[in-house]
């Protein structure tokens, strides 16, 4: 999630991969180049949804915001993003993935749905990237 504002170039304009009001066939290359950059590096696994909204102050970089993985307003398809993290997992000895973005309040964690919603999102990453 925090990639998707790397990708829109947030804390550095000049490297943004997209510009703003990308389009679908822009976008999807753009992350692609970013997770092939990035990938070698990956060590575990976090899945996460982005609102592309931004947390942070003062000089240092913002991140995004996590959001919760049905959000209305997110904007990553959740399990095509985890496959361009997930290419040779195996090679590179991830194990397991899991969730990341629960900094959400306490009456949406203390919900049942939320972390169905979560363990759905994480099993259609599994079901569609992983070896069973």
């Amino acid at each position: 999630a925090h990639t998707y504002l790397y990708t829109l170039g947030y804390n550095a304009p000049e490297h943004a991969l997209v510009q703003e009001g990308y389009s679908e066939e822009e976008f999807w290359p753009a992350y692609e180049k970013m997770t092939d950059a990035l990938r070698p590096w990956t060590i575990d696994f976090h899945v996460a949804q982005n609102d592309g909204e931004v947390h942070g102050a003062g000089s240092h970089d913002k991140t995004g915001k996590h959001c919760p993985a049905d959000d209305p307003n997110g904007k990553l398809d959740i399990t095509r993003c985890a496959g361009y993290w997930l290419k040779d997992y195996a090679d590179r000895g991830i194990e397991h993935i899991c969730w990341d973005g629960c900094m959400f309040p306490n009456a949406t964690l203390e919900n049942s749905d939320t972390w169905n919603t979560i363990l759905k999102a994480m099993i259609d990453v599994r079901d569609v990237h992983c070896q069973k």
